[in-house]
């Protein structure tokens, strides 16, 4: 696909903010929040967009970001999760990506805004996340009128928070919608080595930096850090989109197919031309929007489906 100035600029951002984070992941001196903030900024220039108002909340003790649409359905409710490689980003550099999820789904956003590592390791970020869905579910949110998605770690989470709540015994959610999943922390998938310099915004060696960073000595293949390895049965419907692109592609691919031989319910979608979580240039790359407008018809059958159940 041929890059507009529009989003290619965008994109030169990007990969300028994220880069900073290298020689600090390679143990040089820097400052972690100044870096951060950085990032952070970069992608909140993702313009939000009209019709939504957006909030603060503590949710158990984490710190979250709300976005409500102008008109929300049946006490819809998402949980969305940011990504970052475990060691970045913020809600507040998703208000452009929630703010049309929102609008799209009729529900709202709920964005976590948990630990990061190497300060917060393996496993700070799924405790937190799985603590704001237990959260949810103790403020009386009917846990069929719950989705879930997140892009990059995010979305990996997505599956790895499932899991962890069935373990926990928590009633599950409605679907999942991952996005750009960082489902195997291996790295193992081919896409790793013929997409590596073609995907335009992630390369592996950068990936094996945050994974070594994020595990801090925990195996690769721990099925709490790649759901590629988890026990996936009993989870609800669960979408995978894919950029064509990227590094990530076969291993999210092998996401979905894990999670079909499980007997989960899955649709995959891969993204001909597509980068990494392309879903945030929505506002100047149609594709984007396309691909949130697929996943919000996704979940919405789902808790379609389950509201009939219900009656």
């Amino acid at each position: 696909m041929p890059m507009t100035p529009a989003v290619q600029q965008r994109i030169d951002a990007w990969n300028a903010a994220s880069s900073s984070f290298a020689p600090l992941l390679m143990g040089q001196t820097g400052d972690w929040a100044v870096e951060r903030q950085k990032y952070i900024n970069v992608l909140a220039q993702h313009p939000t967009p009209a019709g939504v108002s957006i909030s603060q909340i503590d949710m158990d003790g984490i710190s979250a970001t709300v976005v409500v649409p102008d008109r929300v359905e049946d006490d819809r409710v998402l949980l969305y999760i940011h990504g970052g490689g475990y060691i970045a980003g913020s809600p507040a550099a998703y208000h452009g990506l929630a703010g049309h999820y929102a609008k799209l789904l009729k529900a709202v956003v709920y964005m976590p805004d948990y630990r990061l590592a190497p300060e917060h390791p393996f496993p700070a970020a799924i405790d937190d996340t799985l603590a704001s869905y237990k959260w949810l579910l103790d403020q009386g949110h009917d846990p069929k009128s719950i989705a879930f998605s997140g892009d990059s770690a995010g979305g990996a989470m997505v599956v790895t928070v499932m899991v962890a709540a069935r373990n926990a015994g928590l009633a599950l959610p409605s679907a999942g919608v991952a996005i750009s999943p960082w489902a195997n922390l291996e790295h193992s998938g081919s896409s790793m080595a013929t997409r590596d310099g073609i995907d335009p915004t992630v390369s592996r060696a950068g990936l094996d930096l945050m994974a070594r960073a994020f595990l801090n000595g925990a195996l690769k293949n721990n099925p709490d850090a790649s759901p590629v390895f988890a026990d996936v049965r009993g989870l609800p419907p669960i979408m995978v989109q894919i950029g064509e692109s990227e590094v990530m592609l076969s291993d999210a691919m092998r996401l979905a197919t894990h999670l079909g031989e499980n007997r989960v319910r899955v649709s995959l979608e891969v993204w001909p031309g597509m980068f990494h979580v392309w879903h945030m240039f929505a506002a100047v790359l149609s594709e984007g929007m396309q691909a949130l407008e697929s996943a919000a018809s996704f979940l919405e059958g789902a808790l379609n489906a389950d509201k009939g159940r219900k009656r």
